[in-house]
């Protein structure tokens, strides 16, 4: 199936890969498609060249540097980024902190943080999950107390993705605990170089630092760093993570993953109807998806996404595994070798693909855990 599109959509569509592919850093597009891990200096340059075209941002108001688009616009640039292999600019500053500072911060703050947090000057990270707060986030015991013009933090928090790079950390706080627990939060913006703040290193068990622990001790946070209102802070953490199941489904990057692992296999496709099979149901599966994809862009109201972004990011999640996992059966005796360095016959994809495999077994628990999204899915859109 091929989306049609009108002639101005279409001519936007072309831009867009023009652009991705012919002026965007080529270096970095390289490691992309050779699925390789991008530096933080990567994504810093990645960031800042799309924002110098106003390309990294678009769903922002257009005073902070957003571009006014359609919806389908948006999703096209989205997917065309992927297909390209153009990094997508960090979740953090552009789908998650800067649409709530954009929505509900105070001016000040506006002008503050967004023109540093779109062009990734202020790398953000995201102090919500804790030890026994993680799918029922509302439980969480991170504690705020005002004290004259600051407020004292304590706490703890956990798998802070890509921490050990974060100049400031967006943190949902426990502002009242005498009420109920979604009603006592509020979200603070606390520099990470504050006296009392401690980032440890979670190992995972490739050996990597992708999460981190975040400690708070006696933390004292300017007042004037609360977003909003206080003991709001849990309607901004769901218009948070309303945007970011919507970007959570990279349907562009599993499109072109898939298409990488049936090169690879090769002749494999024709000799073993088994193998030929999964493939051709996946693909299915991947149509599906793009085409819900584009039901929750034509019915999602602006800041209300639509509630099929729940299966968006159940779906789009469970495919990501389900490629990485055809990718370490493909590689066979191959992955093994997965991390070995030059000197291994294995190719590159090989090489790579059990550590992938591995790693995005993460997909289905970041976002919302897709048993919470069965649940919001069974509640929402079935009536159950």
């Amino acid at each position: 199936m091929k989306l049609r599109l009108s002639d101005e959509d279409a001519r936007f569509r072309d831009e867009m890969r023009e652009y991705f592919t012919t002026r965007f850093p080529e270096h970095i597009r390289a490691k992309v498609l050779a699925r390789q891990e991008l530096t933080k200096d990567d994504i810093v340059e990645s960031q800042q060249a799309l924002n110098a075209e106003g390309l990294a941002v678009p769903n922002w108001p257009v005073e902070w540097g957003g571009r006014d688009w359609t919806q389908l616009q948006r999703h096209l640039w989205h997917e065309e980024m992927q297909l390209a292999g153009v990094p997508i600019p960090l979740a953090f500053n552009a789908s998650m902190i800067g649409p709530v500072i954009a929505a509900f911060g105070s001016q000040e703050m506006k002008e503050r943080f967004l023109p540093k947090t779109a062009n990734l000057d202020i790398w953000w990270s995201q102090g919500f999950s804790e030890p026994d707060a993680g799918s029922d986030l509302a439980s969480l015991r991170t504690a705020a107390v005002r004290d004259g013009d600051e407020y004292v933090v304590n706490g703890q928090k956990t798998w802070t993705t890509l921490g050990q790079y974060g100049d400031w950390i967006f943190t949902l706080v426990r502002t009242n605990p005498d009420v109920k627990k979604q009603a006592g939060i509020s979200m603070l913006l606390i520099d990470m170089t504050s006296p009392g703040l401690t980032v440890r290193p979670i190992e995972l068990i490739d050996g990597g630092h992708e999460v981190n622990e975040v400690f708070f001790e006696d933390v004292r946070v300017p007042a004037e760093n609360l977003v909003g209102e206080e003991n709001k802070g849990w309607n901004y953490a769901k218009f948070l993570l309303g945007n970011e199941r919507v970007g959570v489904a990279p349907v562009g990057t599993t499109k072109r993953w898939l298409a990488d692992a049936k090169e690879a296999a090769g002749d494999r496709l024709s000799s073993d109807p088994v193998l030929a099979s999964r493939v051709a149901e996946l693909e299915n599966e991947l149509l599906a998806l793009e085409l819900t994809a584009l039901r929750v862009v034509a019915h999602s109201a602006e800041g209300k996404p639509h509630p099929a972004s729940s299966v968006l990011k159940l779906r789009g999640t469970e495919l990501q595994q389900a490629v990485t996992e055809l990718y370490v059966d493909l590689a066979g005796p191959w992955a093994l070798a997965s991390g070995a360095g030059e000197e291994s016959s294995a190719p590159d994809w090989a090489r790579v693909s059990t550590t992938q495999y591995l790693n995005f077994r993460k997909a289905s628990i970041y976002g919302g855990s897709n048993e919470v999204q069965r649940q919001i899915i069974s509640g929402t859109i079935l009536g159950l």
